[in-house]
C-alpha cells in the first residue's frame, strides 16, 4: 500500500504546501473536461520543480498514486499497482498489490514464458509432403500423397516470417517435379495426430465475439462452415447490467459481453490449416497438368502405416519469432496456440485443459506466487482470469536469470516504439518501457520492465478493472501512474 514518510520542520510545512498545490493541480488535470482541454491547461511548473527538489522520486510516486485513488477514472474501479526491485526484491511502492484482478493480456506473459522454458525459443513445428508407393517410367505415382502436420499454429499465415499457402504449396509442387511424379493415382492423406479433437469446450466466460469474430481453440475447424454460423443474441433479462449474451452454435456454451459489435454473421479466426493446405494443394496440382485421381481425407490414426519417402519439409518460424508477433500483436490464436503444443508436450493431449495443468505445474515449479492465480486460458480472453499485481512482478522478476530473458524482453512491445504500445509513452517514457499490455471491455492492464534514467531495471504492475471513462481515458492514467518511477 502507498505510505507516506513524516517530514520534520521547515520541509514539513512546505511539502504540505506542495500537496495542496498539487491538489489544486490535480482537481484540474482529472476534471471530466479534462481530456478535452489539455492545449489550453498550463501547469504550475515552478512549483512542480521545486516539489522535485524536495520530494524523493519514491515520494513523488506515492503523492502521484495518492491523486489517482481520488481521480474520477480510477476511483470507483479495482486496480492494483506495484513496483518493484529486482535486485533488492522489496516493493519500492504500491497500491492494491495482493488484489486479484483480471489480467486480459497479460495472461500471455505466462503462456508464452512456458512455452519457451519447456521447449526453448528454437523450436520449429514441421509439415511435410510425403507418397507412398511406387512411381512408374511414365511418371505416375501409383499410391498416395501424405500431407504430415505437427500443430504448427503460423501454418499459411505469413505471421511471424511464415511461409503462405501459395508459398509451400509451391515448395511441395517443385518436390513432385523433382521425383518426377506426373500424375498421382490415389488420395492426398492428411495427417496429423497432434489435434485430435474438433472442437472443445470454451474455457468460462470467454469473450469469443470481437469485432465480428469469434476465437475457436487451435486445431481443426473442418467440420465448421462460416456460412452456417449465425450468431444467436439474447440481451439479459435477469440482471441491471445490459449485457448481451451469445451462444456458440459448436461449442454450445453461452458466454457474456459488454455490447454486441457484430452483424449476426461470424467468420472463424482459425481455419484447418492443414486441410486447408491439403485441398488447395490439390487443386495447384490439377491446374498445373498433375491428376489426382483420389480425394482429400483425414487418416487421424494409422495402425498400419504404409511405407513412405520424405518428398519436401518445411518449417516454420522459430518459437522466439512466434512468440515475439504473439506478443507483440497480442495474437490470441497464436497464444491459445501455445497452450496446446505445451500441452502436448508434456501430457500428449492437445486439449487445453492439459495445458492449463502444464502452465500451472510449470509455474509452481518456479514458485510463482499462486495466491489469487486463476488461469483459465492462454491467451487472456477469459474473464475468469486472475492474478495479483505483486505475483506478476516477482514472477517477471525471476526471469531475468533465465537463458532466455534476452528472447522474452525483445518480444514484449516497447512504449511510443513498438506493438501494442506503440501508441504510449510517446513522450516521457518513449523507449523506456518494455511490457505486455492486455484490453477487454473495461480491462486495461499493463506489465513488464521500465529502464529508468539512471540506467536501473525495475519491474512493475498495473491492472485496472471496472474503470469510468474511455479507454484512452484510463491509458492517460497509467502513463501518469508510470511516469515518475522513470527517475527512480
Amino acid at each position: 500500500m502507498v505510505k507516506f514518510r513524516k517530514y520534520i520542520s521547515g520541509i514539513t510545512v512546505l511539502a504540505s504546501g506542495l500537496f495542496l498545490a498539487q491538489s489544486t493541480v490535480s482537481t484540474v488535470l482529472f476534471s471530466p473536461t479534462y481530456d478535452s482541454q489539455k492545449s489550453s491547461l498550463n501547469l504550475p511548473s515552478p512549483a512542480v520543480a521545486v516539489e522535485k527538489t524536495i520530494l524523493s522520486p519514491k515520494e513523488l510516486i506515492d503523492v502521484n498514486l495518492n491523486t489517482m485513488i481520488t481521480d474520477p477514472v480510477l476511483k470507483n474501479a479495482n486496480w492494483g499497482f506495484v513496483v518493484y526491485d529486482p535486485k533488492t526484491k522489496k516493493i519500492i511502492s504500491s497500491y492494491n498489490e495482493n488484489m486479484p484482478l483480471v489480467p486480459a493480456s497479460t495472461t500471455k506473459l505466462l503462456t508464452t514464458e512456458t512455452a519457451l522454458n519447456l521447449l526453448g525459443e528454437n523450436y520449429r513445428w514441421m509439415t511435410q509432403l510425403e507418397y507412398s508407393g511406387q512411381v512408374d517410367e511414365n511418371g505416375v505415382l501409383n499410391g498416395n500423397l501424405y500431407i504430415i502436420g505437427s500443430g504448427d499454429p503460423s501454418l499459411g499465415t505469413n505471421k511471424a516470417g511464415a511461409l503462405s499457402y501459395r508459398e509451400i504449396i509451391s515448395d511441395f509442387v517443385s518436390g513432385l517435379s523433382r521425383e518426377g511424379i506426373k500424375k498421382v493415382n490415389g488420395d492426398i492423406i492428411i495427417q496429423t495426430a497432434f489435434f485430435k479433437g474438433n472442437i472443445s469446450r470454451l474455457p468460462e466466460n470467454v469473450v469469443w465475439l470481437e469485432n465480428n469474430n469469434y476465437y475457436l481453440p487451435a486445431g481443426t475447424t473442418r467440420e465448421i462452415s462460416p456460412a452456417n454460423e449465425k450468431l444467436i443474441v439474447k440481451k439479459n433479462n435477469f440482471s441491471t447490467d445490459k449485457k448481451f449474451f451469445y451462444v456458440s452454435p459448436y461449442a454450445n456454451q453461452m458466454v457474456y459481453a459488454e455490447k454486441y459489435e457484430g452483424d449476426g454473421v461470424l467468420t472463424t479466426k482459425l481455419p484447418d490449416a492443414p486441410a486447408y493446405l491439403a485441398n488447395t494443394f490439390r487443386t495447384t496440382l490439377v491446374k498445373s497438368g498433375i491428376a489426382v485421381t483420389g480425394k482429400v481425407t483425414p487418416k487421424m490414426t494409422d495402425s498400419a502405416p504404409e511405407s513412405r519417402k520424405l518428398v519436401s519439409a518445411y518449417k516454420s518460424p522459430t518459437l522466439a519469432d512466434i512468440i515475439y508477433y504473439t506478443n507483440q500483436h497480442s495474437d490470441n490464436s497464436l497464444a491459445e496456440a501455445l497452450l496446446r503444443t505445451v500441452g502436448f508436450f508434456r501430457k500428449g493431449d492437445q486439449t487445453s485443459e492439459s495445458g492449463r495443468v502444464v502452465v500451472r505445474d510449470h509455474l509452481k515449479d518456479i514458485a510463482f506466487d499462486a495466491e489469487g492465480l486463476n488461469y483459465m486460458d492462454g491467451s487472456g480472453l477469459s474473464r475468469s482470469n486472475t492474478v495479483t499485481p505483486i505475483a506478476q512482478a516477482k514472477y517477471l522478476t525471476s526471469l531475468m536469470n533465465e537463458k532466455y530473458y534476452g528472447t522474452y524482453l525483445t518480444s514484449l512491445p516497447i512504449g511510443g516504439q513498438s506493438g501494442t504500445l506503440k501508441r504510449m509513452f510517446n513522450i516521457t517514457g518513449n523507449g523506456q518501457v518494455f511490457a505486455k499490455t492486455g484490453t477487454l471491455n473495461k480491462v486495461k492492464t499493463l506489465a513488464g520492465y521500465i529502464k529508468t534514467n539512471s540506467g536501473r531495471t525495475l519491474v512493475f504492475s498495473l491492472l485496472v478493472n471496472n474503470y469510468s471513462g474511455s479507454v484512452d481515458m484510463v491509458k492517460k492514467r497509467m502513463e501518469k501512474i508510470i511516469e515518475p518511477t522513470l527517475d527512480l
